[in-house]
């Protein structure tokens, strides 16, 4: 199971960019009946472990002076320019209670369906909601993509191969990927025509103003908590 060292933390809010320019980022621990607490990580440690567990995979968590936890990366704020994370969530599981987690979908093979009659892979899912105890989530979920042969082919929930204790919460009949037939060249054209008009920068979405906030809104939870 992936490690990482933490420290308390007593920079809040505005005062948590003097720990990033140190190379270290803010975080916050939680769970049930676990205390709120603000913490610091190494940003090169957070980025190595987050490669290895991502967001579904257990970790344990080692603060400076107090037991260890085993927790899930349970929210990454990132910069909305850079993309580097500005904050983490940690949450501290049980492990005999299942929980509910969003697993991300890994899709491989080659589709017949694309190869050979020029359609379109569409992928509707790629993550997909599962419930089981923390030891069980798995990393990822391997979709087989070659096995859509025809133009209109699927694969559904019901498809996926889940690994023993782990159930999927999304209905058995949800798409996860399909084939379309190819684009004809009239569709071609008003696409292009479509992106020649789309303004060449946007307003920043409401996603992107919800990562920038994310750390200072986490911050004042936790002090609130502590």
């Amino acid at each position: 199971m992936p490690e990482i060292s933490a420290k308390p933390r007593t920079e809040l809010g505005k005062k948590s960019r003097a720990l990033r320019r140190e190379g270290m980022l803010p975080a916050v621990r939680y769970g049930e009946s676990v205390k709120s607490t603000p913490l610091s990580v190494s940003a090169r440690d957070f980025k190595k472990v987050l490669a290895e567990a991502g967001e579904t995979s257990l970790v344990t968590l080692k603060v400076e002076g107090e037991e260890a936890h085993n927790v899930l990366i349970h929210d990454v704020a990132k910069d909305p320019l850079t993309l580097k994370p500005v904050h983490v969530d940690f949450y501290a599981v049980r492990m005999d209670r299942p929980i509910e987690a969003k697993v991300p979908l890994a899709f491989a093979g080659e589709s017949p369906a694309v190869q050979n009659e020029g359609g379109i892979l569409v992928k509707v899912l790629h993550e997909l909601e599962v419930k089981a105890l923390p030891q069980d989530l798995p990393h990822e979920i391997a979709v087989d993509t070659a096995r859509l042969e025809k133009i209109g082919d699927r694969i559904h929930v019901r498809d996926l191969v889940l690994p023993a204790g782990v159930t999927a919460l999304a209905p058995a009949e949800e798409a996860v990927a399909l084939v379309e037939p190819p684009r004809s060249e009239a569709e071609l054209e008003e696409l292009t025509k479509a992106e020649e008009v789309a303004p060449a920068a946007e307003v920043k979405t409401e996603r992107e103003a919800k990562a920038e906030t994310k750390a200072a809104a986490a911050d004042q939870t936790a002090e609130e908590a502590a």
